[in-house]
């Protein structure tokens, strides 16, 4: 994308922001350091608009009925893939990924915006449901929309993240009020864009960007239920103020992905699978692999390939498909990365690869590295670095790799290598991790649309994707009747005399088996 088209992406898109605070922000461009926009800030009056005319526009939305909404979001899949090319320039430029990693996530949102659009009519029409006694009492069942969701979305992953968590809500017949980060603002206007001119009202999805503790804040407390993708210190934040509302938060936080590579593994594909998992938009993923757990028996052989796979890795800013890893995205990032190299260094840790930054290419470029060696006393051990840094150790068993995957207070995304499909589902049944993958790192699971999403322990509450991922939208409403064959007993003498038709129906309900 030339800096002339930036500019036309800039002046259209960010006309889309809630913003009238007149502040802006520089954005960097993370391939050259440059500045790439400057950002308009919003203000918390700027939420508070945003709620009060997404509540209105939600109600529209919400009586168009769910096939109307279905084939809105259906167009917005369409014109989502026809846009590609400038989805992937912006979120390449925003963030400094490579093309391939950026088309992910193009892909992540449109297979997102077809299941719920193809999901959510049948999921959530209304259900009938068994009475309290046969013939005595019926009961059904609807889901009602929680109304404003608040969407805070990170930087690190801006299309895909915004797809799964905003057109499942939408699909629900709620409204969304998003915080963007101000480095992925363009990236997610440019998602909006595609979806309301599709259909969906331009005030049922609005977009702020401001400081966290200010319009973050506000987005939180504007919202009948929120989405967060973050830190697990800001995501403990978030759950404690929405909880003083007695409002429901879905949050994906922080991970120490790990990785085993059992002994009958193929060596060759392992190697590949772990380079890719960890090295993926250079570690700045929430479900990227930061640890490596190799048996014994195959350490000789497996880290030799492992380390000779991470060095052939091609590194650049291309806006094109030739290279494999792209850029860190920030200063903040890289002094990260540094610092926790510098500090397993300091303390024994040999590095394999890399371990250097790469001011050739870049002021935030750093090659993928490889340590062994890495004990507890250094900081990247247990502490997720969120960046290129994988830790490699010899493991003597099985046994002992589930138990040292599971010693973290994360529990995001695991992985398995082996040949035995049944061998690794029974290690993966005894992961601590949201998420799983067989001879994948990531995308199995994470890609999934029909299957659940989310961390267990630190790495959070709540999931994206599948039905889960569109009921955490709705509350639910049981209407009871009582049929006209029988009036329910008001009184002791009533009950009394229902008292051995009563005791029949529930010993015969015991017998068959009904429910």
């Amino acid at each position: 994308m030339t800096d002339t088209a930036v500019a036309s992406a800039y002046d259209d898109l960010t006309a889309d922001l809630v913003a009238t605070s007149g502040e802006t922000v520089t954005v960097i461009a993370p391939f050259t350091g440059e500045p790439l926009v400057e950002l308009p800030q919003s203000s918390e009056t700027d939420v508070a608009s945003a709620a009060e005319a997404a509540r209105e526009a939600q109600v529209a939305w919400f009586a168009a009925g769910a096939a109307y909404r279905r084939e809105v979001l259906l167009r917005g899949h369409d014109l989502l893939l026809e846009r590609r090319r400038t989805l992937l320039d912006l979120n390449q430029l925003e963030t400094g990924k490579t093309r391939a990693q950026a088309f992910e996530e193009v892909v992540q949102a449109a297979n997102t915006a077809r299941y719920v659009a193809l999901t959510a009519p049948a999921l959530l029409r209304p259900q009938r449901r068994k009475g309290v006694l046969p013939v005595v009492t019926r009961a059904s069942v609807d889901y009602v929309p929680k109304g404003v969701i608040g969407i805070i979305t990170p930087w690190n992953y801006p299309v895909s993240l915004a797809g799964m968590d905003v057109l499942p809500a939408l699909a629900a017949g709620n409204a969304v009020v998003q915080k963007a980060d101000n480095q992925a603002a363009l990236s997610v206007l440019a998602l909006r864009r595609a979806f309301v001119d599709a259909g969906v009202p331009e005030a049922l999805w609005s977009v702020v960007a401001g400081p966290g503790d200010t319009v973050g804040n506000a987005v939180v407390d504007v919202s009948d239920y929120v989405c967060f993708t973050g830190s697990t210190a800001t995501g403990r934040k978030v759950a404690e103020r929405a909880a003083r509302a007695l409002h429901g938060a879905s949050l994906e936080l922080g991970g120490k992905n790990p990785i085993i590579v059992l002994d009958d593994a193929d060596l060759e594909k392992a190697a590949a699978g772990v380079a890719f998992g960890a090295f993926s938009a250079l570690g700045q993923l929430c479900v990227s692999m930061e640890r490596v757990y190799v048996e014994r028996g195959i350490a000789d052989a497996f880290i030799p390939l492992l380390v000779e796979r991470v060095k052939a890795l091609h590194q650049g800013p291309a806006l094109d498909y030739s290279t494999d890893v792209g850029s860190l995205t920030s200063a903040a990032q890289l002094e990260r990365v540094e610092a926790h190299v510098s500090d397993a260094v300091s303390k024994g840790a040999t590095v394999l690869a890399g371990g250097t930054r790469r001011e050739d290419l870049g002021p935030f470029f750093y090659e993928p590295t490889v340590l062994t060696d890495v004990t507890p006393d250094m900081s990247c051990f247990a502490g997720e670095t969120f960046g290129p840094v994988l830790s490699v150790y010899i493991v003597d068993d099985e046994d002992d790799a589930i138990r040292r995957a599971n010693d973290s207070e994360y529990g995001l995304n695991a992985s398995v290598f082996s040949r035995s499909l049944t061998r690794a589902h029974a290690v993966a049944r005894q992961l601590d991790a949201g998420i799983v993958n067989l001879n994948e790192p990531y995308r199995a699971a994470f890609g999934s649309v029909d299957a659940p999403m989310g961390g267990m322990k630190a790495s959070g509450l709540g999931r994206r994707n599948g039905p889960e991922g569109i009921l955490r939208f709705v509350d639910t409403r049981t209407i009871g009747e009582a049929t006209v064959l029988f009036q329910m007993p008001r009184t002791g003498r009533e009950m009394e005399q229902l008292l051995p038709v009563v005791m029949t129906l529930l010993k015969t309900m015991r017998t068959l088996r009904l429910r």
